[in-house]
């Protein structure tokens, strides 16, 4: 057994590993074109090694490359400009329940791909949305109309405050404050205080 290729094998993982972890925690469908660049050439660049061509010369490289992204990504937070040019802006698609076609032309947005986003999202009609973008990760943002938005827990405390008022014998604050009450813990106070609930070790 070639026990250098093994080591080298290890270094590059463990290498690539701690580079990637530098880069920053984004999925693809996050990362900005410069990004998607540069990772996809050090994904390629770190397997050289592995058929002889320069291992530290390659690391090295490796390193360079991620260094420049960071770079790059402060440049950006520090000036809008550089963050516009390599990012871009999120366009608009929808503007008041109409399809924005400059807007579409520019992204080479078809209605149909367009429909199948907004019925994944849970919309399932144009015209109920008053802003749709497609932002620059890809992702659609929109708002919806407002009779057509959900109701929030603002909205319906201010019904249960009318009804208090109409007939006080029904509702009062402690029932309001009990429909408005959580004791349970969710998924985000867990990570700050840890499981509250018995969880099997080997799912942990």
């Amino acid at each position: 057994m070639n026990w250098v290729l093994v080591w080298q094998t290890v270094g590059v993982i463990v290498f690539g590993t701690v580079l990637f972890r530098f880069a920053g925690r984004k999925s693809i469908s996050q990362m900005t074109i410069t990004q998607v660049v540069i990772m996809i050439g050090i994904g390629s660049l770190l397997v050289q090694p592995l058929t002889g061509n320069g291992y530290w010369v390659t690391l090295v490289v490796a390193a360079i490359l991620i260094a420049c992204m960071i770079i790059i990504e402060y440049l950006e937070f520090k000036i809008n400009p550089i963050e516009t040019l390599a990012t871009g802006r999120a366009i608009v698609v929808i503007e008041r329940g109409q399809l924005i076609e400059k807007g579409m032309d520019k992204l080479r947005l078809t209605t149909d791909r367009l429909e199948m986003r907004l019925r994944q999202a849970g919309i399932a009609n144009i015209s109920d949305v008053e802003w749709a973008t497609l932002e620059v990760s890809g992702n659609l943002g929109y708002t919806l109309k407002s009779p057509k938005q959900p109701a929030t827990k603002e909205d319906i405390a201010a019904i249960l405050s009318l009804l208090e008022k109409m007939r006080p014998d029904v509702i009062t604050n402690a029932n309001l404050a009990m429909a408005f009450s959580s004791s349970d813990p969710s998924l985000f106070t867990e990570i700050k205080n840890g499981h509250t609930k018995k969880i099997p070790g080997k799912l942990q």
